[in-house]
């Protein structure tokens, strides 16, 4: 069976005896119920965050990569812009609104247009 990123952080945290909340005043910029999510599989570090773990936990940002199984968030991009029904449809089942998405899109892409303001 394969191990996922969030049972290799448990597995890590669990060998140094750190509680959830321990291990977020280590990282310093996550809570101890988002690290309780990142375990689980409800969550996912950014990789500034996951950086902070690794460092936190005494491991390689490396190491945690391996246990990464999410495809490629670049290549999800690249797929949303070349088929943007496709976007559309991850905006909805991940239930970000319209506004949410352009500046996630905007944030991570350069060159977007602004985020138009939601009309009221």
């Amino acid at each position: 069976m394969v191990k996922t990123l969030g049972e290799r952080i448990r597995e890590l945290r669990e060998g140094q005896d750190l509680s959830l909340r321990e291990l977020s005043k280590r990282v310093g910029e996550a809570s101890a119920a988002f690290l309780s999510d990142v375990e689980l599989g409800r969550r996912f570090p950014s990789e500034k965050t996951l950086t902070n773990l690794a460092v936190a936990l005494g491991t390689t940002l490396e190491d945690l990569q391996e246990y990464d199984s999410r495809p490629p968030v670049e290549e999800f991009r690249r797929i949303a812009i070349a088929n943007p029904a496709l976007g559309v449809a991850f905006r909805k089942m991940a239930g970000l609104s319209e506004e949410e998405l352009l500046k996630l899109l905007k944030d991570q892409l350069p060159g977007m247009p602004p985020v138009p303001a939601k009309k009221k």
